[in-house]
């Protein structure tokens, strides 16, 4: 959604938002609606809850006496967590969408908003504005165009005659949009139509943005010893492929900061199946190298102060004579061999190479991987909260920061020597899964075999990558978690150069 900022007026059509002080105070606000209409406003909230909600919104319809018959009246949200303002936005984005008549195609919505003095001044309203664009996202590729017809779309302006200064401040919060919604559509698209090669060449798009955007094919890939990320995709008839894409804006040489993402497209579980009832979610399954892009594409769209590098191995885990069986030995990247026990337990065979490779080949100043990777996640911590485990107390540390800013929520986990014996193998380096218990732990534990000393930390995002019910902000679908998180978390960075 394109948002324009322009200055002082009342809306000529659709719906008007007037953004109250905390107080639920109208000054500057309702400028130009007479006294007749500012007398109702103020009747009306006096009547209601107004002044005691925080989150309220209230409703006046004025018919005739604006052009733009519908008045909505929502609170400045004065908070300093970024998810609860967002909260609010993506309320007044649903409630402006009430207002829409049977028929309309497009719905005019104007936010008034106070005046800011300088900047610092915005307080919570650029993320306010930010839920209500990232509600508004919708994916309606594959519906007919009579099912298109029916929705609604908004067109968003903003009025204030601090709307320079906004319009300027919107620049890095736009980027986390776009950000978003590429996450969301890549997570969206169904199987047939995103498989490792046409996902690869999405992301060449990315050139546009100034992304630097590598593309391995399986020849390459075999040239070079990815052993573990290919023994995944062998029973597939789509070819594996790595996609590197680099954002240099910090200075020339400097470590980069790497992200690795999980990406396969679809897994069946291979030859160890998964139960019918449920597969269809595996289309998620690259939900960590969807974060993974949506982030780089932010960062560049911003234009970042800092070296990145995010990497993603993509794969399709599929059943046929030429899979991988239990009890195959590979020989990973790493030179590590690996007993394969169960090949519903692929996505750290993915990750096991391309961590490898980031380490040995850029020298990262630390790697963050997410991966939607084990169901052991979910049963630990519900889909509220993603699970992330680490090897470096610093990391940590400041990731949870960046959660607790974000609004992605995050809780940590253990890593113990004890759970890594659960890995040893009598015939190979170590075997893919341990003990039916701690699932999730002995995952990051087998990944940490190929991080060597780099400061590392594992995001499983099982749980959080997907909402059927829908949450306060995004709605049902692709969720985007990892994005604003891992965003908030690179600009600590910037901002301590």
């Amino acid at each position: 959604m394109e948002v324009l900022f322009l200055g002082q007026g009342v809306a000529s059509k659709g719906v008007m938002v007037l953004v109250a002080d905390d107080r639920g105070g109208l000054d500057g606000v309702s400028d130009g609606l007479g006294d007749g209409i500012c007398k109702r406003l103020e009747k009306r909230l006096k009547a209601s809850n107004f002044h005691k909600d925080a989150s309220a919104c209230e409703i006046l319809y004025v018919g005739d006496e604006l052009k733009c018959p519908w008045i909505v009246v929502v609170k400045e949200p004065k908070t300093k967590n970024s998810r609860e303002a967002r909260i609010l936005g993506a309320k007044v984005y649903a409630t402006s969408l009430m207002m829409a008549k049977k028929g309309d195609k497009v719905l005019p919505v104007t936010l008034r908003m106070r005046d800011i003095e300088g900047e610092g001044d915005e307080g919570s309203l650029l993320d306010f504005l930010l839920g209500f664009v990232l509600r508004s996202w919708s994916f309606d590729r594959y519906k007919s165009d009579e099912a298109k017809g029916k929705r609604v779309e908004v067109e968003l302006s903003v009025r204030s005659k601090g709307f320079k200064l906004l319009r300027g401040l919107w620049g890095r919060y736009e980027s986390l949009s776009l950000g978003v919604a590429l996450t969301r559509e890549l997570v969206s698209e169904p199987p047939n139509v995103l498989y490792p090669e046409t996902f690869a060449e999405r992301l060449r798009a990315l050139e546009e943005v100034g992304l630097e955007v590598e593309v391995k094919d399986e020849e390459e890939l075999k040239k070079e010893g990815w052993g573990s990320l290919l023994s995944v995709s062998q029973g597939s008839s789509r070819e594996a492929r790595v996609v590197v894409m680099r954002w240099n804006g910090g200075v020339d040489g400097e470590a980069p900061l790497a992200f690795v993402g999980k990406g396969v497209t679809f897994d069946t579980g291979g030859i160890s199946l998964k139960p019918a009832g449920g597969m269809e979610d595996m289309k998620f399954d690259m939900g960590g190298a969807g974060v993974v892009c949506g982030l780089m594409k932010a960062l560049a769209c911003r234009k970042a102060r800092v070296n990145v590098v995010g990497v993603v191995g993509l794969v399709e885990n599929m059943p046929s004579g030429d899979a991988l069986r239990p009890s195959d030995v590979v020989t990973s990247l790493s030179g590590k061999t690996i007993e394969v026990l169960n090949t519903d337990a692929e996505g750290r065979l993915v990750l096991a190479d391309v961590l490898w490779y980031v380490k040995e080949q850029y020298s990262p100043r630390f790697m963050v991987d997410l991966a939607t990777l084990t169901g052991a996640m979910m049963v630990s911590l519900g889909t509220l909260y993603a699970g992330f485990f680490s090897n470096d107390g610093g990391l940590s540390k400041r990731l949870e920061e960046s959660s607790k800013r974000s609004g992605d929520r995050m809780w940590r986990m253990p890593l113990d020597s004890g759970y890594a014996e659960e890995l040893e193998s009598p015939i190979a380096d170590l075997k893919n899964i341990g003990q039916r218990w701690g699932g999730a732990i002995t995952a990051a534990q087998f990944l940490e075999h190929f991080v060597g000393k780099t400061p590392w930390a594992h995001i499983d995002i099982a749980g959080v990558t997907w909402n059927d019910k829908g949450d306060k902000v995004m709605g049902k679908g692709a969720t985007g978690f990892g994005v604003l998180l891992l965003d908030s978390f690179v600009e600590e960075y910037e901002k301590r150069r």
